[in-house]
């Protein structure tokens, strides 16, 4: 299905340090034209997870606006990621035995297995956000990426099942039903920054996308064009702006400047003559800190968070698969020396991941740093669902239907609208 002018989508990631908004539509060649991008500052988010409802939905009220001033489109229907610690994955198998074998296997004999997965019994206070087919068995023959049009009784697949707290998915929903949104999709942040960043190439030859946010670090395994795993790792950006205050003895503001500016994640890349002269609070005097001994708190810290990387790579059983290595993106890809520093302690081949892969020439510069590979991810998700889904909504934004059709989510989007609809905020 081709995008056309009036199909819109919007991706709405709600992140630890920053809420962004980026409206979006496909042009002619099927790239991304950015239309606008709103963004302030997270007020009410930690380690990835809603902390204050309230405050979050301040910020997303500001980005949104901002976001509707430079597109000039009206934002009704969001995008919206989902990350945090309580994020995990597992695999499972589906079976479906079909009545004849005369009928091509369809695209619905598809979604009645997908549709039975979301039927798993989970723990207490889980609930599943993504069922993803890795590869289809049709009559015990094995390695079908596209069944449909196949003849078969049997058809098995194996799932790549990601579950999530329904106390967080609730709060994200809650936070932007009262900011006058509707959730249109629930996205995974590693699979939406996988797929503005990683090549069809890469997914194939065996990729680690590393999304290294504030609050969390996301990571997203693919190989032979399959998601293999996904982990979300409590720690980011924020721990290390953290460690440089405690270290330095500077306020929290003092401390992220500095590592923006002058952070380095290899302290033998620092000379040891190098200062940088901080100015004291309220009169006080200026205070100085040598860059030798910031990056060796950096470097500390970066390696801590990049051995939890390495585990989950190894716990993956995809280690010695990955031919194109690690792509690091997020906040965290801006700290100098960051690749180096991963090859050093991984010893696999290290890249920036920018967001430009599918962007259409023309959109903003800014817009290709890695900080922003989450939000035009879940745009792109957004029109990937497009094209699975009729749409059921044309106009400014467009809207889709679900594919599990009465699940968990759209008791969620129910509940939330009868919950406004009482007046009960």
């Amino acid at each position: 299905m081709e995008a056309t002018s009036s199909e819109i989508v919007v991706g709405l990631d709600i992140g630890t340090t920053k809420i962004v908004a980026i409206v979006g539509r496909k042009n002619e060649h099927g790239k991304l034209e950015i239309l606008g991008m709103g963004k302030s500052e997270s007020i009410g988010v930690s380690r990835g997870v809603v902390s204050n409802i309230d405050k979050t939905v301040q910020s997303i009220k500001l980005a949104v606006e901002d976001a509707e001033a430079k597109s000039g489109v009206e934002i009704k229907v969001v995008n919206v990621g989902i990350a945090g610690q309580h994020i995990k994955s597992l695999q499972h198998r589906g079976i479906r035995v079909r009545s004849s074998v005369e009928d091509e296997i369809s695209q619905n004999d598809i979604n009645l297995l997908i549709d039975d997965m979301y039927k798993l019994v989970m723990l207490p206070g889980d609930e599943i956000i993504h069922v993803l087919p890795q590869e289809y068995i049709v009559d015990n023959e094995q390695g079908i990426k596209d069944p449909i049009g196949m003849a078969g009784v049997r058809l098995e697949a194996n799932f790549h099942i990601i579950t999530g707290q329904v106390a967080a998915a609730k709060n994200i929903y809650k936070c932007v039903e009262k900011s006058g949104l509707i959730v249109n999709d629930l996205i995974l942040e590693p699979l939406a920054s996988s797929e503005a960043v990683l090549s069809n190439e890469e997914k194939e030859a065996g990729v680690a996308l590393v999304d290294i946010g504030g609050g969390t670090t996301d990571i997203a395994i693919f190989q032979d064009g399959i998601i293999r795993h996904t982990a979300v790792i409590p720690f980011g950006g924020n721990v290390i702006s953290e460690d440089i205050k405690e270290g330095c003895g500077i306020i929290k503001n003092q401390a992220e400047l500095l590592k923006i500016k002058f952070g380095s994640a290899l302290a033998s890349e620092s000379q040891d003559n190098e200062i940088v002269s901080i100015p004291g609070l309220r009169g006080r005097p200026a205070k100085e800190i040598s860059l030798k001994n910031l990056a060796n708190i950096i470097q500390a810290r970066m390696e801590e968070i990049i051995e939890h990387i390495y585990y989950e790579i190894k716990n993956s059983g995809y280690e010695n698969k990955l031919i194109c290595g690690i792509v690091v993106t997020g906040g965290g890809a801006q700290l100098k020396h960051i690749t180096q520093l991963m090859e050093y302690v991984t010893g696999m081949d290290t890249r920036i991941g920018y967001p430009n892969e599918h962007l259409a020439k023309g959109n903003a510069e800014s817009l290709t740093s890695p900080i922003f590979a989450t939000g035009v991810g879940l745009v792109l998700k957004g029109f990937e669902s497009l094209e699975i889904n009729k749409p059921v909504v044309k106009g400014e934004v467009v809207s889709h239907s679900k594919k599990n059709k009465g699940g968990f989510f759209d008791k969620i989007i129910n509940a939330g609208h009868k919950f406004f609809e009482d007046g009960d905020n």
